[in-house]
């Protein structure tokens, strides 16, 4: 696979182990999206920042778990195996879900890197059979997550959380942040 991914961390909530989530993500680009390229920028945020994103390109008022915005030259059509494009996702979200649903917060991070490589790769949610397929192929993808990587091991106990930064919601975009694969 050729292409570039880079992961920003811009919360606070949890310390995450930057480097296992890369690895985590390299191989769902690998060995289940069958990406011959990508470019992929997943972004770790506050709920705050995610209301803000939520409000501004969706509408929507309060955060919510995870917004992918696809930047392939045909986001009409995704064309197989190449996925381009920005994941955002609200740690604080994850870490609320994991208490609803008797999860780890670890797993609701991976859960939603998958949720947003599906939706790069063109699934949809927005109608319910559409939806029951999707969860489905994230369930799937999720088990075989947990058993290859100790998805535990995202947190990080003893460090405070990398690369942590302001941002106002005026200053957002989604402009590519995309470095060196």
């Amino acid at each position: 696979m050729t292409g570039l991914l880079q992961i920003r961390n811009r919360q606070r909530a949890r310390a995450v182990n930057l480097p296992l989530l890369r690895q985590i993500t390299r191989h769902l680009l690998t060995e289940h999206f069958h990406a011959a390229e990508c470019e992929l920028c997943i972004h770790l945020i506050a709920a705050r920042e995610m209301a803000c994103l939520n409000g501004t390109f969706l509408q929507h008022a309060g955060s919510t778990d995870v917004i992918t915005f696809d930047h392939s030259p045909h986001a009409l059509r995704p064309t197989p195996h190449s996925l381009h494009g920005e994941i955002f996702i609200s740690l604080n979200d994850a870490i609320a879900q994991a208490r609803q649903f008797r999860t780890t917060w670890q797993s609701e991070l991976t859960r939603y890197v998958i949720h947003g490589l599906l939706h790069l790769a063109g699934h949809d949610d927005l109608e319910s059979a559409a939806r029951k397929k999707m969860k489905r192929a994230e369930n799937r993808m999720l088990r075989a997550m947990e058993e290859k990587f100790k998805v535990a091991g995202l947190s990080l106990k003893t460090a405070r959380s990398q690369s942590s930064q302001k941002i106002r919601c005026s200053k957002l975009s989604t402009e590519h942040c995309f470095t060196d694969y």
